[in-house]
This record gives structure tokens, sequence and C-alpha cells, in this order.
């Protein structure tokens, strides 16, 4: 049965949990650790601790990261209820004033995607949530994100005027789309319905071990994590597409609830062209894989799912065999890669026509150890 956790927040270019479930059947034990360098919404760590396998992860983004670190360690609903009934008490003392000041020197996107007693729920929660450090206050933090925006057509549980829910269009795209459709956001409480997603997250199982997540650029996690090292026996993760999604930019508004611009920013994350630069991209998962190398042991398996606009299947099995050979030159294919179709991009219902990634590709590799590995 599927795991209610699974569904925290959506995600853009997310796999799903049956892809992590056959691989972790297939190349693990219990006890064994699983990897994802690239931990987007923590799909892989979460599969691996509720399959009673030990998880890790790191992620450069920092929605990603409060995601992965939620569902690594996840708290009882219990304290999440708790938690919950506080910060309301705490909002219904706290200055209006202050709250109406900050909403009022928002740009014009937050005025009309927020109904404005519903956005200064959010403001509150935006000072007070110590999703950094305390897991409790970090897995409210992901439930907000989870409703932060998306289709208010399809369900209550969405704070924002009409959006997808996996990114955040630009600011000037979404004015003109409310407007030409005369939309306005509706009333929500958020802490009311906080209450109903943590009771819906929270029934199911809870993974009975923790996982470890870390904010940091892979091609420095093999510094980050001294007590995997050569621990790793499967990385299992899915990195950046290339041409088709910058978290930093399609995530901007999540960002901005964990404390970034009220506005889309490029390249201060990442920090250099790898989403539009083919030279850049392989070059980039060249150094990532090589800052993983110091996690896996032995005869591991590195299992990559990816895609990308612009490229033909050959380029992208080129690219990528390339890539992992230059961190593993023992690297080897175990299957041959197997392709499937993308027949639901996920910006087209806010978007029609809009072009995307066509196809994915799998990936699973063996890591034998180099000829100098061997000696040591």
């Amino acid at each position: 049965m599927r795991s209610p956790l699974h569904a925290l927040c959506p995600y853009f270019a997310m796999f799903p949990e049956a892809f992590v479930e056959h691989n972790i059947r297939l190349f693990t034990r219990p006890g064994d650790y699983v990897f994802d360098p690239f931990s987007g919404r923590g799909t892989t760590i979460l599969q691996a601790l509720l399959m009673a396998r030990n998880a890790a992860g790191s992620d450069i983004n920092p929605v990603a990261f409060c995601l992965s670190a939620a569902k690594a360690d996840v708290p009882c609903q219990e304290f999440v209820l708790r938690a919950l009934n506080r910060l309301e008490c705490e909002y219904m003392t706290y200055s209006q004033q202050d709250l109406e000041e900050e909403r009022a020197s928002l740009p014009p996107f937050f005025k009309r995607a927020f109904y404005f007693v519903t956005l200064r729920q959010i403001l509150f929660l935006r000072r007070r949530l110590d999703w950094c450090s305390d897991r409790v206050h970090r897995f409210i933090a992901a439930l907000v994100l989870g409703s932060l925006q998306g289709e208010m057509d399809r369900s209550k549980s969405y704070f924002s005027n009409q959006m997808p829910r996996t990114i955040c269009p630009k600011p000037g795209y979404s004015l003109r789309y409310w407007r030409s459709r005369n939309l306005w956001p509706k009333k929500r409480d958020i802490f009311s319905i906080l209450r109903e997603r943590a009771k819906l997250r929270l029934g199911g199982e809870r993974p009975r071990k923790k996982g470890l997540v870390t904010l940091r650029d892979v091609r420095e996690v093999g510094g980050s994590f001294p007590s995997l090292r050569h621990k790793v026996k499967a990385v299992i993760t899915s990195p950046p597409y290339f041409n088709t999604t910058n978290t930093e930019e399609d995530q901007w508004l999540r960002l901005w609830f964990l404390g970034h611009e009220p506005r889309p920013t490029y390249n201060q994350i990442s920090r250099d062209d790898r989403h539009t630069s083919k030279n850049s991209y392989w070059r980039f998962l060249a150094e990532a894989w090589n800052g993983i190398r110091p996690l896996v042991q032995p005869n591991a398996v590195l299992v990559c799912r990816l895609g990308a606009k612009g490229m033909l299947e050959e380029e992208i099995s080129n690219g990528l065999i390339t890539s992992v050979m230059s961190a593993f030159p023992d690297a080897y294919l175990l299957t041959p890669p197997t392709r499937s179709e993308i027949r639901k991009r996920q910006t087209e219902a806010f978007r029609p026509g809009s072009s995307g990634c066509l196809f994915e590709v799998d990936y699973v590799f063996a890591l034998p150890p180099t000829q100098s590995e061997n000696l040591i």
C-alpha cells in the first residue's frame, strides 16, 4: 500500500515510488545503504526507509532539502498537531499591523495569488518556522510547500489562486492569466488545512529508521557523510533534465516561503549554466558522479533516470555513459537502457501546447572498483 507521505508535496519531474521500490528489491537487502544525490522531493529516501534500508541524500535546492529531510525524519502526528495549535495561538496574538505592512510591500503577484488574510498567515509561518533545524517545524514547512500553490478549482487544500501544483509560472504570466479569466483567490484558513493535511500524511505507516539529508552541492557530498564512506550499495537518482526545468526558477514561490527573494531568481543557487549549455551539463554530471564516488562501496549499482529537451536518445546515452565512466572507469551497463514516453507533461494544464521532455531513459550501471581501489 502506498504511503501517504509520498504525496507530501508535488514536484516537477518526480519519478514514482514504484520505480524506486523495484530497484531497491532488485539490488539491495535490508540494512543496505541507498543514496540519492539529487533527492528532489525525497522519493528514494522515503521508499528505502520504508523497506528497512538505510537512506541518505543531498540536494542543493532548499525546497528539495526541506521535503527530503521531512521524509527522512518523520515526526509523529501528535507532535505536529500540537505544534500547529501552538503556532495558531501565537498567530492570534501576533502583530497584524506588522504582517499587513509586509503584505503591502510585496510585489503585485502576491496580492492576486492569495487572499489577504491567507497571505498574512503565510507570512507569519514564513517568519516563525525553524525548518532548518527543528524536525517538527520542517515537516510543517513541507506541508505548507505542498499546499502553497495548486488548482483551486480542484481542491480546497491549496492556498493560492489557480496555479499548477508542480511549478510556479513567472509573476507576469500568472497575473495575465488570472486577469484574462477574472480569477481571484479564495479565503483559506491555513491552520485548518495544515491540520487536515497532517492527519492525512501521518495517518499511515511511518519509517522506523531515520535517514540523512544534507543541503549541499552534489560535487561536495563525498565529504559530507564521513560515516557513509564506501558503504552505499545503490545510488538511485534522477538528475535535473537538460533544458527542461530549472528548479530554482520553477520553484521560486516555494523558495520565497523558505526565505528567498519574492521573485524568480536564476543561477543564484547552482551558480552555473548547467541548464542551458550541453557541455556544462555533461561536465556537471561527470563532476557529480565524482562527488559521490567516496561513498559507494565496491560493486555498487547506479540507477539513473534521465531525459532532456532537444536531445536524441543516443546523445543522452553517450553523454551519460561518458560522464559515469569519467568517475568510475570500470563501470558498465548491467542491462540495455529502457525508454519510456512521457504521455502527460505537467505544464499543459496551465500552459496548453507547451513543449517539454518527450521521453525518459532508465540506466543501470555496475560500479566495480578500479584497479587502484583494488590495491588499497
